[in-house]
């Protein structure tokens, strides 16, 4: 097998893998490729290859949930915020120490996931969404120019808003969707962008599909207990990802 030929099956069976993650969890696909990738391909290069995967999946997961209007008009005010503030911080992504954010990102969500996994389910009264949801919106919106990463405090409040599992994982979708938009076009205005692995990106969209799908059959036949499990699981396997890809 020529390394041409191997390096196309790995791109196959990591964005497979990542589809799953990311079909049974809501989230996930980047977290997974990039870490699967990081001795195939430069962080740059492999970041740059995410962009239509990521941007295909996510559009998928907002457009195959059951409420799209509702989800909508429930969280437009935190998406304003997220679009408003990640281009105004995209800067933030080549000017900060990466490392360093990321390794703060990370603790922040063991810390969050550990707690979760013990505690009683924390739940957002509605009445505070109308100012609490932007604040969240324009604090993801600055984490995510300075890290890359879009999850903190985004998901742990969406997950407090009381969503039914499918509400929950639309709404993951939408705010990813719109995380990804605004990030890539921040970056582009910015000159930050690297276009030279679109083409592998392109390629990359239906084994990420495929993995999805499959990820979502496993999602319809695990309980809501089960579910809730694998999404504070995985919160804490990607906040212990990021330390350790800061720190070595």
């Amino acid at each position: 097998m020529n390394e041409t030929t191997y390096f196309y099956g790995l791109l196959v069976v990591v964005f497979v893998l990542a589809g799953v993650v990311k079909g049974v969890t809501g989230m996930g696909l980047p977290t997974v490729a990039m870490g699967l990738l990081g001795g195939a391909l430069s962080p740059v290069a492999a970041a740059s290859m995410l962009f239509i995967p990521t941007f295909v999946t996510n559009a998928w997961q907002l457009l195959s949930g059951p409420s799209l209007g509702r989800t909508l008009r429930r969280l437009w005010p935190m998406m304003l915020a997220v679009v408003v503030v990640t281009l105004g911080s995209a800067a933030l992504l080549v000017r900060v120490d990466r490392d360093a954010s990321r390794a703060a990102l990370g603790v922040a969500l063991v810390v969050y996931a550990l707690y979760a996994l013990v505690a009683p389910v924390f739940r957002v009264p509605q009445r505070r969404e109308r100012w609490l949801g932007p604040l969240v919106g324009a604090v993801s919106g600055v984490v995510t120019g300075a890290t890359g990463v879009f999850v903190m405090p985004a998901v742990p409040y969406l997950q407090s808003l009381g969503l039914q599992r499918e509400e929950l994982v639309q709404a993951l979708g939408l705010a990813f969707t719109v995380s990804t938009i605004s990030l890539t076009t921040g970056l582009v205005l910015n000159g930050a962008f690297g276009v030279q692995q679109l083409g592998l990106s392109a390629l990359a969209v239906l084994p990420a599909l495929l993995g999805m799908w499959l990820g979502q059959v496993i999602r319809q036949r695990i309980s809501a207990r089960v579910f809730r499990a694998c999404f504070l699981g995985f919160l804490l396997l990607l906040g212990l990802e990021l330390m350790l890809r800061s720190w070595w």
